[in-house]
């Protein structure tokens, strides 16, 4: 698929990695004189902070060097079938999105499952800016500076039992403010809420984070506020958004395009240039903005990190 950047997009607009470091800096002395408060160390996502930036970020050793894409695109071009299967659709229809208040149940194989208030997860845990890949299904993908924390830290603190093997996420399920899960519309053909998961050890593989924003700013609505997944090496559909619960379990979950697609979409989903989707090459993909493609990497760039989780696993089976 040709991915163009749009006509409306204008030069000019463009946020490029100096600007936004720059804007960063301005914002961390204004956001606190607005606020009228002196900022810590590390700023945790609050009902008073919501509507700001972030400061004071935590530099992750993790992130990549590449050219980051830019803002307008990361929060203009998206999947979200909650909302809308055009790309440019999600952006337009979840501005009255509601991420306050926001809860994530904790169920199954854990010391004490409960339900958490988000303020209570961020407020736990140092926030990390990490600039990761984010690679689609489609052949196209972008690089984003992602705000987050890292899901092992949360895993690990929620004392799993001996019984737990999977992780399991869910998406809210609220069509009243997602049109996308409404009767009639092409995205109410899958199975609401949106599900997917992971095995426990790519949970709390240190480069798996729960995002809270992107470029120093509070997550926008179409890229999954105010919580969501982000697994660098993997396609993008297994970064499941807006999440409500994580159920701890012993069987392999079975996810929402899995369930929809099998023969298309596998349980693993890691990024595999030699493992073709039924209807077109993964070999090669194309940046969002570029117009030339470039190879795919294994496991999305990632493979010296995360290799050794699939030793002895035939990639091509789990797909």
């Amino acid at each position: 698929m040709l991915i163009k950047r749009p006509p409306d997009i204008r030069s000019s607009e463009i946020t490029d990695r100096s600007l936004f470091q720059k804007r960063r800096e301005f914002l961390k002395g204004g956001a606190a004189l607005a606020l009228g408060v002196t900022l810590p160390q590390s700023v945790a996502l609050s009902p008073a902070f919501a509507a700001t930036q972030f400061s004071e970020l935590t530099k992750s050793p993790f992130s990549t060097d590449e050219e980051l894409t830019p803002y307008e695109d990361v929060t203009q071009y998206n999947n979200f079938y909650e909302f809308s299967t055009d790309k440019r659709g999600p952006a337009k229809l979840s501005k009255n999105f509601k991420t306050r208040p926001w809860t994530v149940s904790v169920e199954g194989e854990v010391k004490s499952p409960k339900t958490y208030d988000i303020d209570e997860i961020l407020n736990s845990f140092p926030l990390e800016e990490r600039i990761y890949r984010l690679r689609c299904v489609e052949a196209w993908s972008m690089v984003i500076p992602w705000v987050g924390i890292p899901l092992g830290a949360f895993v690990k603190s929620l004392e799993p039992t001996s019984r737990a093997k999977y992780v399991e996420f869910e998406t809210l399920h609220d069509p009243e403010q997602m049109p996308g899960q409404r009767p009639g519309l092409f995205g109410s053909s899958l199975d609401w809420p949106y599900v997917e998961g992971l095995r426990i050890d790519e949970a709390v593989h240190p480069l798996t984070i729960l995002a809270v924003g992107l470029y120093g700013d509070v997550l926008p609505n179409q890229n999954g506020a105010p919580i969501r997944l982000v697994v660098p090496w993997k396609y993008g559909f297994k970064s499941i958004k807006s999440i409500v619960r994580m159920k701890f379990v012993e069987q392999q979950p079975i996810n929402t395009w899995n369930k929809q697609a099998p023969r298309e979409y596998g349980f693993y989903a890691n990024v595999n240039p030699e493992v073709d989707h039924p209807r077109w090459s993964q070999a090669q993909e194309r940046r969002v903005g570029d117009f030339f493609k470039r190879p795919t990497l294994m496991l999305n760039g990632y493979a010296d990190q995360v290799a050794s989780l699939y030793s002895g696993l035939d990639l091509r089976k789990n797909f």
